[in-house]
């Protein structure tokens, strides 16, 4: 026949070698154990720098939380030393009525008898 009609395929299937199925399987196996041991210690790893990360997240909120605390009493403290202002200024115009009633009290006195 001519080498033009020949099909690419042709003859292929015999330059195959038999393919051994137990071999396959325990190469399979070895290439597993092989790499197995690390993959298993890297996701160790990974499991404990996740658990590490769940930790340092929940410090750290607990840790704002303090923060805003701490924000909390400075402005209550801000508060505190406003009402002192506020109050002593009351005190001072409570006495000046005092002393305003006072004197209109003599003014009166001296009104009537005068």
């Amino acid at each position: 026949t001519d080498a033009g009609d020949a099909s690419p395929d042709e003859g292929v299937e015999a330059d195959l070698p038999i393919i051994d199925e137990k071999a396959v399987e325990q190469l399979t196996k070895g290439l597993i154990s092989h790499y197995l041991p690390d993959l298993q210690r890297s996701k160790s790893a990974l499991q404990e720098l996740t658990q590490n990360q769940v930790v340092l997240l929940e410090t750290l909120e607990q840790e704002i939380t303090k923060f805003k605390e701490c924000n909390s009493i400075l402005d209550i403290n801000a508060l505190f030393s406003e009402a002192k202002h506020y109050h002593s200024k009351l005190v001072n115009i409570r006495n000046e009525m005092m002393m305003l009633h006072e004197k209109t009290s003599k003014l009166k006195v001296s009104w009537v008898t005068f």
